[in-house]
């Protein structure tokens, strides 16, 4: 493979440290980089030097002669004054660019919400960024740096930008760096990892997956096998070879070595045990929506005729004590509002919220709240309020020995919590949640500013919280490591996704060639072809016949849902010591589990066809 561009003998200081010190690394055409590390130890700073933004103290960057480099930086460099029109496209003729099908996706995935001829300044920080990543890859580059490139983008944006990195070039052409937080990004599109760390870089093959693996191996021969940090990768490894069987084909590493290490690594989670922990803080009911629906006044812009917007359409939810659930949905779908819901701060338009007599609830916000009222206090005086010890995954811990675990040092409890980084404001926010015990805990994307090693950390210690956990993020490597099931927001309803987030981008993908199938039909006076294939239109017997299935369906699935919230009640009474008789039911609960979603399945098929 041709060389791209390389670094030898980088080294490169601030006025209190050094953060690179004879460093040699290389882009190879083919090459698709994820770079990891702590916050602080020098990601973007790498970028910025191969990119020649920077200029190392010793050492030089070299670049191929002829080759092209494109790079999104984290700051924001974009011209307020001019349009998203002439931001993403410039002066390209309209006729040129409409024809050019990577143009055309480019836009239909990052800009197709954002109207075309607004003002870049008058944009949402979220927009901003789009904007920026839209105007970057529609260019032709041998190389492009990606600098956090997730931010802003939903499940669908990730999903799409992986494939458009993997579809953009030929296996052994261009050459791709990218810094990111996302796990599940890292591991759809990155050939290789390195790790920055210590003042080095450490190159590791595959992804994050195989970087978890080899980075184990590497703890073990260097006699760290003790060490938190390699404990905790130890079980991130053992989640990734049992908790996600769909990427065990993916690394490019032994799987014999993995099992090896993980023999005696147990599960993540103590099911049997969370909930019973769960039913003893929170009984048997926790919150209830029966036929909730929620609307809010709107104007309409053009005319002025004040109406209604439907966010929420007759939604029934009954969360179960321990119940961990991730919620997906688009930018404005009714998360927040469902939430709120939950929450107790929004009273639905009509329905029923019935909520236990025990719950407390918590909120993890985006905005940081909790700590407004502690800004000029030190870490040590806010934790000083807390009770002396906690208990967490069966161990009592003092809240230092808490915060020691989400990666505070020594050395920074007398830091003033306005002098903490992003990340660690962050981790002291949830901390401060967790220590106030509560028993129903919403998550609101938890993940910003926190590093893969702190997520790692952050979800180890949800991974012991014994109550129902409901959360909301893009991320979703950590929506299917720390929850147990997921729903979907969608067209006012609330729906089950058996398989994940898999099924709710295939879910997403049809509402939005629907939409546009009935648009450009209309637009034409013509119905869509291919709407009419994928959906034949049922008449006489065969369309009875489909309703009744469908309303047996709906029934089974209650009876189903119903047995297997009365046998989690079974699990959490039952004697902790009898392993028999709670292996028993935990065989009965994946009976019925595997029954419900055979069941689920079949009432999607018909619900599909019957719409």
């Amino acid at each position: 493979m041709a060389h791209l561009l390389g670094a030898e003998s980088l080294h490169l200081e601030f006025p209190t440290r050094v953060i690179f010190d004879n460093v040699t690394i290389g882009l190879d055409e083919g090459d698709r980089i994820g770079i990891v590390g702590r916050n602080g130890d020098g990601k973007t700073t790498l970028m910025r030097m191969l990119s020649g933004k920077l200029d190392p103290d010793e050492g030089r960057v070299t670049r191929r002669n002829g080759v092209t480099l494109g790079m999104l930086d984290q700051a924001d460099e974009l011209d307020g004054t001019k349009t998203v029109h002439e931001t993403v496209i410039g002066d390209i003729d309209e006729h040129v660019w409409a024809g050019d099908p990577k143009v055309r996706d480019v836009i239909a995935g990052l800009a197709a919400d954002i109207p075309w001829e607004a003002k870049v300044g008058d944009l949402s920080g979220g927009q901003r960024r789009r904007v920026a990543l839209a105007a970057l890859l529609i260019g032709d580059w041998d190389v492009i740096f990606l600098d956090e490139p997730t931010n802003h983008l939903d499940v669908e944006g990730i999903s799409w930008l992986a494939g458009h990195l993997k579809r953009r070039w030929g296996t052994n052409a261009g050459g791709l760096l990218v810094v990111t937080h996302d796990r599940w990004f890292l591991d759809e599109i990155c050939t290789a990892t390195w790790e920055v760390h210590d003042r080095l870089i450490e190159p590791f093959e595959g992804g994050y997956a195989a970087y978890i693996l080899q980075r184990v191996e590497r703890d073990r021969m260097a006699a760290a096998s003790e060490s938190k940090r390699q404990n905790l990768m130890r079980k991130e490894l053992a989640w990734l070879r049992r908790g996600a069987p769909a990427r065990t084909t993916k690394p490019k590493f032994r799987i014999d070595a993995a099992n090896d290490l993980i023999e005696n690594e147990p599960p993540a989670r103590d099911s049997v045990s969370l909930s019973s922990m769960a039913m003893q803080r929170l009984g048997k009911d926790v919150v209830d929506l029966e036929g909730v629906t929620v609307t809010y006044p709107v104007i309409d812009p053009a005319t002025g005729v004040a109406g209604e917007k439907t966010v929420l359409n007759d939604v029934t939810w009954r969360i179960a004590p321990g119940e961990r659930t991730g919620i997906l949905g688009v930018n404005g779908a009714g998360k927040s509002t469902l939430l709120s819901l939950v929450s107790g701060t929004l009273l639905p338009t009509s329905g029923r919220v019935k909520r236990g007599k025990t719950i407390k609830v918590a909120t993890l916000t985006q905005q940081l709240a909790e700590l407004e009222d502690i800004w000029n206090e030190r870490v040590s005086t806010v934790i000083g309020r807390h009770k002396s010890t906690y208990v967490a995954g069966g161990k009592e811990m003092t809240p230092t020995q808490m915060l020691e675990r989400v990666g505070f040092t020594s050395a920074q409890l007398s830091t003033p919590v306005k002098d903490l980084s992003g990340g660690q404001k962050r981790r002291l926010q949830l901390l401060l949640i967790l220590l106030s015990e509560p028993n129903v805990l919403i998550l609101d994307e938890p993940t910003n500013d926190l590093d893969t090693d702190m997520l790692a950390a952050i979800e180890d210690l949800l991974d012991t919280y014994p109550g129902t956990l409901l959360v909301v993020s893009h991320d979703r490597y950590l929506i299917e490591r720390v929850t147990d099931q997921q729903y979907a927001v969608m067209e006012g309803g609330f729906r089950h996704l058996p398989r994940g987030v898999d099924q709710y981008l295939e879910l997403r993908n049809q509402q939005i060639k629907g939409s546009t199938g009935n648009a450009s039909g209309a637009a034409a006076g013509a119905p869509d072809a291919t709407a009419a294939k994928a959906k034949p239109k049922l008449g006489g017997a065969e369309l009875r016949n489909s309703q009744k299935e469908h309303a047996a369906a709906s029934r089974k699935i209650t009876k189903l849902q119903s047995q297997i919230t009365e046998l989690h009640q079974r699990m959490a009474t039952h004697d902790q010591s009898d392993f028999a008789g709670l292996g028993a039911l935990v065989g009965e609960q994946q009976a019925l589990q595997e029954a419900l979603d055979t069941v689920e399945m079949r009432w999607l098929e018909l619900e599909e066809l019957l719409a």
